[in-house]
């Protein structure tokens, strides 16, 4: 488990700018007695970092820190040390910061590992392996030369084992000490110790229960005992006396880990199984759950001194099963007198029992009543602390860093700046009765997280193209993934944090939410990106009448739902299907073409099917099959089968460079963006950053996980009856336990053995469904195809704007616009693409006599030899195939243009090929207009003599040049065209 290195210098792999590793060496260890004596004895060399530990009265100096964490712990963690590094030291570099970094989050390319100077590969899978694993990270810490060692949240930061162990090896733990750790920590011990400072707790498995700490700082083991649930009888035997509905906990568990809610004995005997799991060998408490209560907290900050700050507090009330979603603060529910005695109780409790470092107390607080309730402390810092940053003006984590170095609280600048005190200055502050400056500003933070919020906020995991945010003055954010990154299925869902801040709760909500609008994630995994959006906008939250059970109850009831009209998504989804499959087919050719493969170009299917063919979806129930047809290289026509007007609506898509769709509908007003993202389950679609999910017509006999991650157990035995709605397995994903429910009733056959690796879309189990006859299928689509702001269009034109146009200009520009117009479509007829022959060659013939005529300044001639200009462009079009394959084979014809274009242009042979391919229909085409010209002198020359014969209309040599390479064509196809051309070579007199 230990990463591999050289004796005395250690070599460390570095990322630079390219992406690649280097390595780079690092000096042997060096005493934390001889940094420490940096304070005492002044250098010779200029010495910012020492000079300023000395100055403000600290006991040692850290220049070297490893991050024992990952994602957005550790990308928060150096960017605010390295700022403090650079605006009080003026070196940004002053603190060297190394990493630890998995496989998976190398290959995810993690952000944290490219802010951090150095970083050491550590084992790959669960956090046990790597980031939770207390010896790894010692080893690491002496073997890199580090001084301290930064925990973050989650992993090993609430592990009294490490601060110990590091202790024991002379590195600085950046947090409080083992035994207070062990004891704060641990909700159980923290809850009696609550009660024996009479701070009110609510009724759970340890009611009553006191105690002194014995002499290392711990609960005695037979009073803490008795506080736990320890089998699921038990659990059921509290929860009778406390009564329903309850809470069970793991001590150890944190972000929505290790807690479940329960109504009955039912639920919390599934319940216990879970909460074990989800925290292995934690011991459990259970609570009872408090209704119509806010969650607030308040951040605290204690020293080596014996000082105990408080830095404000957050309401953290916006959550789902327990996770946090939306943290704000000030906690404006409170009035301030009563928060100030929650801050007071805060320092007391932490302050009794000696506590150094960055924590969180967190209290149950009754907005009718005023009553509050202490509910844990989490001896660790959060990560909703920059709302705090952002009330207070308080770098955090470098808060945490100059604690650690023995400084004491009032001379740090930031707190001196908070109390109005001098930054420089030495006066003492008593944090239990001197005000600091009350917050001016409000803060609402948002959290980016990687769930699917139409499955119950399930994780998900996959890659990340890239991140579109931009910071303002009133939101700035964080992410932890870069560009062409992921999150892995053994990392934490959240990948990105959003804060935003105003005069008031309600300018700080607006600011939240056009910042929610504006970030777009490009990629495999699901956000709730848009789901938040339509929370902050909702009536409670803007009022601040919500409290914990809030969001679960919407999210139970679904009434908050993305909006958006489900005929745009069903459009924007077949566009974005359509899409894929000509370049999947295009790709197929040109693959073909560079093998030599010359045989491809009578795949008559093939080609046919990049022309016309459907598409499949379903979509809140409803089934949809879409006839496609293609217009042009980037343009369909759409027509859902079973619709009640057929009508079609024809819209171009273009794409970026980054894979984004720009979609524009015949006649509307707007483009849409649109990414379209095929997974096993179906087709994820981003449409203007708001996400949706076209499931696949799923086999109801077929049980699958829509997760990825581990299969811990199933639910069931093989053979067994499970019942539709009902849980059948439970699963881990993203450091989540989770159960997958029976969409059907049946019974069970396994097909998977408990422990393995799960991808989405896996099939778990086979189901022989109870009554088939009953099982829910997708509606096939009725009704009119007219999505909102779009009107049906089949038409073979891209008409103009002229709504911006003066009735002069449009008078005088209309006519060479649908000229133009009208050229486009016969060349897109004379390529292969799908357009009706009679009228595409009509309004050809139509759009060129009307502008010709309209050219005043003209004579008759000239009117005459433009029209015929026109026509030799259209004539040579068709030839510029038809020569090339209707005097050799198929096989032939490929053969030569693969020689010419199959290296650099495998594209043009593909082009030539699908022409080729709808040779009847080109030539039905250029007949029709060569059997029209006779009538078109009469129509342009509007003057003197119009007779077809003789020379009055004459033809131009390279026209004449075409029309007799026409009337040479021999094939049966070409048959008409070329009885057409000779005709008009004979009515002409031409030889």
């Amino acid at each position: 488990a230990r990463p591999h290195r050289a004796p005395r210098t250690v070599a460390v792999a570095t990322p630079n700018k390219g992406g690649a590793s280097s390595k780079k060496p690092v000096q042997p260890p060096s005493a934390l007695a001889e940094v420490a004596s940096e304070v005492k004895v002044a250098s010779t060399e200029v010495d910012a970092l020492a000079d300023y530990v000395k100055a403000r009265g600290g006991r040692r100096v850290i220049r070297k820190v490893l991050i024992a964490n990952n994602g957005m712990a550790a990308t928060k963690s150096i960017l605010s040390m390295r700022r403090w590094c650079y605006l009080q030291l003026g070196d940004d570099k002053a603190v060297e910061f190394v990493a630890m970094a998995s496989p998976e989050d190398l290959k995810a390319n993690a952000e944290y590992i490219r802010l951090a100077d150095d970083f050491v590969e550590v084992p790959s899978g669960s956090n046990k392996n790597n980031y939770a694993n207390v010896d790894l990270i010692v080893d690491i810490a002496e073997k890199e030369g580090c001084d301290a060692v930064w925990p973050g949240w989650g992993h090993a930061s609430e592990n009294p084992k490490l601060p110990a162990t590091l202790k024991a090896r002379g590195i600085q733990f950046i947090g409080p000490t083992a035994p207070v750790m062990s004891v704060l920590g641990d909700k159980i011990a923290a809850n009696i110790l609550a009660q024996t400072a009479k701070v009110p707790s609510i009724p759970w498995s340890g009611d009553g229960l006191t105690a002194d700490l014995t002499e290392e700082g711990t609960i005695p083991d037979e009073i803490f005992q008795k506080a736990m649930v320890t089998t699921a009888d038990e659990a059921v035997a509290a929860a009778d006396r406390i009564g329903y509905p309850v809470m069970l906990k793991a001590s150890e568990g944190g972000g929505g880990k290790g807690i479940r809610m329960s109504d009955d004995e039912e639920a919390l005997r599934s319940n216990f199984e879970q909460v074990k799991a989800e925290v292995p060998g934690s011991p459990m408490f259970m609570m009872q759950l408090c209704s119509q209560a806010r969650h607030l907290e308040v951040q605290i900050v204690g020293d080596e001194h014996g000082n105990a700050v408080a830095l404000n507090g957050r309401d953290c009330s916006t959550q789902r099963r327990f996770q946090k979603i939306f943290e704000e603060g000030p906690p404006t529910i409170a009035p301030r007198e009563i928060f100030r005695e929650m801050e007071k109780a805060a320092q007391r409790l932490t302050q009794n029992i000696g506590y150094i470092g960055a924590g969180t107390v967190e209290y149950l607080f009754n907005a009718a009543t005023g009553n509050f309730f202490f509910l844990e402390l989490n001896p660790r810092l959060q990560v909703e602390h920059p709302v705090t940053e952002g009330l207070t003006g308080v770098n955090l984590p470098s808060i945490q860093l100059q604690v650690a170095m023995g400084i004491p609280l009032d001379r740090i600048p930031d707190v001196r700046r908070l109390y109005a005190r001098d930054e420089d200055g030495d006066d003492k502050i008593d944090f239990m009765e001197d005000e600091y400056v009350l917050p001016e500003r409000h803060v609402i933070a948002a959290r980016i997280t990687a769930e699917n919020p139409d499955e119950g906020f399930k994780p998900t995991s996959g890659s990340i193209e890239r991140i579109s945010f931009q910071s303002t003055p009133n939101v700035w954010g964080y992410f932890s993934v870069g560009a062409n990154g992921g999150v892995h299925e053994f990392a934490d869902s959240q990948f990105g944090h959003l804060f935003a801040s105003g005069p008031t709760r309600e300018d700080a909500r607006k600011a939240l939410i056009l910042a929610l609008k504006d970030v777009n994630v490009y990629g495999e995994v699901r956000t709730a990106v848009d789901y938040l959006v339509e929370l902050a906008s909702t009536d409670a939250f803007r009022e601040n009448t919500i409290d914990t059970s809030w969001l679960d109850g919407l999210i139970a009831e679904k009434s908050v739902q993305v909006s958006q009209d489900p005929l745009l998504i069903v459009m924007c989804a077949a566009m974005a299907r359509a899409k894929a499959h000509t370049k999947e087919l295009e790709a197929q050719f040109a693959e073909s073409w560079k093998r030599g493969q010359l045989a491809a170009c009578n795949d008559a299917a093939g080609l046919q099917s990049m022309l016309r063919f459907p598409v499949e979806m379903t979509f809140r129930d409803v089934a949809y099959t879409v006839d496609v047809t293609r217009k042009s290289q980037d343009s369909y026509s759409l027509k859902i089968r079973g619709a009640s007007s057929q009508d079609g609506i024809v819209c171009r898509a273009r794409e970026r460079s980054d894979g984004t769709l720009i979609i524009t509908p015949m006649g509307a007003q707007r483009a849409f963006q649109v990414v379209g993202l095929e997974e096993p389950l179906g087709l994820r679609l981003v449409l203007d950053g708001q996400t949706f999910l076209l499931p696949n017509q799923n086999d109801p006999s077929e049980l699958r996980t829509d997760v990825t991650g581990k299969l811990i157990r199933f639910l069931k035995k093989d053979g067994d009856e499970i019942q539709q709605g009902k849980p059948y397995a439970e699963v881990e994903s993203m450091k989540m336990v989770m159960q997958l429910v029976a969409s059907e009733s049946g019974k069970i056959t396994l097909k998977k053995p408990p422990g393995s690796v799960i991808e989405a879309g896996d099939l778990l189990a086979g189901l022989e469904l109870e009554d088939p006859s009953k099982v829910k299928r997708a509606t096939p689509f009725s009704g009119k195809f007219e999505p909102k702001g779009i009107m049906p269009s089949d038409g073979n034109i891209w008409q103009p704007d002229f709504s911006m146009m003066s009735m002069d200009d449009t008078m005088e520009e209309d006519k060479q616009v649908a000229l133009d117009a009208a050229v486009e479509a016969m060349d897109l007829l004379l390529d292969g693409y799908e357009h009706d022959v009679e009228s595409t060659v009509q309004q050809f013939i139509t759009g060129l006599q009307e502008f010709v005529a309209s050219q005043v300044e003209l004579n008759g001639t000239e009117k005459w030899e433009m029209a015929m200009e026109y026509v030799g462009r259209v004539v040579s079009r068709y030839l510029a195939v038809e020569a090339r394959f209707g005097n050799t084979s198929p096989e032939g014809a490929v053969a030569e243009l693969v020689q010419a274009h199959a290296k650099d242009s495998p594209a043009t042979i593909t082009s030539a090929v699908l022409a080729r391919s709808q040779v009847a229909r080109r030539s039905d085409a250029i007949a029709s207009l060569l059997r029209q010209l006779p009538s078109l002198p009469a129509q342009v020359m509007q003057s003197g003599p119009v007779s077809w014969q003789g020379d009055f209309a004459p033809i131009s040599e390279d026209v004449k040049s075409d029309l007799e390479r026409l009337s040479r064509l021999r094939r049966p196809e070409h048959g008409s065209v070329a009885l057409a051309a000779a005709n008009i070579l004979l009515e002409k007199k031409l030889p």
